[in-house]
């Protein structure tokens, strides 16, 4: 595969990533809990993507591979917990720059673990992706907002589990296929989530049926399509320059709230928009440059 495609794979995700907090408020409009939600996303998802893996050549793994793919799925159940919780007291402005520490986080987590130093190139795409999340959230243009403390603290720990989630999707037996590995990462995630969230306290037939539709949309793009996606391509791009890809996740939010939720989007946000694609561009920007030499290589091999 070229290395674009890998890329891409993670830039994806990252965008599908971007859907859930649309659902999600439909879901709160419509009157269901963050319990409601969180539960039914991960239950509807988790089977989903297990009849997805009754299709798909798999590999015969032994009790230590499907223990470690477990463990591995705790991480992206504790940041969906986290995040939810910070948005409780906190404006989803404010909460998603806090979770997007994620960015420098898994550029140090890649340095420390990986003894891989990132480079300029890279520290300074970090920096343009931060600078544009800030305006794209519409910090500025909103004037002072009341930082909540406990709504902080739960938005770093939803920046440090998925940043946690990044890396191990980046190394954790990337040697099983991609969706059968993605199925017992969800599996852990699931029991993660159900042991928090108490499902005896809210399943009953009725909510099961009103909240099914929420929790398919937000199982597929939340528990399905991301793992799979950074299950192909996080091993081959990294977690530091994966954590800059998945930033693609702010773009998306800011579009569906203006033509879903109807939210007023200010041109300032827009350009926090153009900024993040452009901090994306330029932390690939030596992929992008070699995939184009590659074709060009290719057109001219033809020719002659």
């Amino acid at each position: 595969m070229k290395a674009w495609f890998y890329v891409m794979c993670v830039f994806l995700g990252g965008c599908s990533f971007g859907v859930l907090s649309t659902f999600v408020k439909l879901a709160y409009g419509a009157g269901f809990t963050m319990f409601e939600v969180t539960g039914s996303q991960v239950i509807i998802g988790t089977i989903i993507i297990w009849v997805l893996a009754l299709f798909v050549k798999k590999q015969k793994l032994t009790i230590k591979q499907i223990i470690k793919l477990l463990l591995s799925g705790i991480p992206t159940g504790l940041t969906g917990i986290f995040y939810y919780y910070s948005l409780e007291t906190l404006d989803a402005s404010l909460a998603i720059i806090f979770l997007f520490q994620f960015v420098w986080i898994g550029a140090i987590a890649e340095w420390v673990i990986f003894k891989n130093k990132p480079s300029k190139q890279k520290v300074m795409s970090i920096c343009i992706v931060l600078f544009g999340s800030i305006l794209a959230a519409g910090i500025i243009s909103s004037g002072e907002k009341t930082i909540d403390v406990l709504g902080a603290i739960w938005g770093i720990l939803a920046a440090l589990t998925y940043s946690l989630f990044l890396l191990t999707s980046g190394f954790v037996e990337k040697e099983v296929p991609a969706i059968q590995r993605s199925a017992i990462l969800s599996t852990g995630s699931m029991v993660t989530v159900l042991i928090i969230v108490n499902p005896l306290s809210w399943i009953n037939p009725e909510t099961i049926l009103t909240i099914a539709p929420y929790g398919a949309l937000l199982g597929l793009f939340g528990v399905v399509i991301p793992p799979i996606l950074f299950a192909i391509g996080m091993p081959k791009v990294g977690p530091g320059t994966g954590s800059i890809l998945t930033a693609s996740e702010l773009p998306v939010v800011v579009l569906l709230s203006m033509f879903v939720l109807s939210e007023q989007v200010e041109w300032i946000q827009w350009v926090g928009v153009f900024i993040i694609l452009l901090g994306i561009i330029l932390g690939n920007r030596s992929i992008l440059s070699n995939s184009f030499r590659e074709k060009n290589g290719l057109l001219l091999r033809k020719a002659k």
